[in-house]
């Protein structure tokens, strides 16, 4: 996801990052280069070497830190984020099963009752073009569970 632009607000303590679907907020406390009350942001843009999926800022001191989008999309739990990342993870695991599979392949996609262009691009990993239910279908032709498990954040 690129950024548009993004804003630093020192009394807030933060950066407001502007992407083409929303605004969000990263706080300073999640940065590693941290700013200070003597030590304050002084200026941040949008980083072009990045392909604009990430800004740079820089401290009164000199230094610099970057923040890449995956980090505010992740403090944010932007809903498409975690999706994406969910999909990312089941795709890895049908990736590891088909490999151990006794099961053909053209057995495999008999049973799904695709094509072989669908089962490949299933199996890939950057397609998010893809839904959790076709990962799941083909996880349960290869004999897999998938329990979703939901538990409290811990500290």
């Amino acid at each position: 996801m690129k950024i548009r632009t993004v804003l630093h607000n020192n009394r807030r303590k933060g950066f407001e990052v502007r992407t083409p679907r929303s605004r969000l907020w990263f706080p300073y406390g999640k940065l590693e280069v941290r700013p200070t009350a003597q030590d304050p942001v002084v200026k941040v843009g949008v980083d072009p070497e990045l392909g604009r999926e990430g800004f740079t800022y820089s401290l009164k001191s000199g230094k610099q830190g970057t923040v890449h989008i995956e980090q505010v999309l992740e403090y944010n739990q932007d809903p498409a984020h975690l999706r994406d990342l969910l999909l990312y993870k089941l795709t890895l695991e049908a990736q590891k099963r088909v490999a151990k599979s006794p099961l053909s392949r053209r057995e495999i996609i008999r049973r799904l009752g695709t094509s072989a262009a669908q089962f490949y691009r299933l199996l890939d990993q950057t397609n998010y073009r893809k839904s959790v239910d076709q990962v799941l279908s083909l996880l349960h032709v290869l004999d897999c569970d998938v329990d979703l498990v939901v538990r409290a954040k811990s500290a």
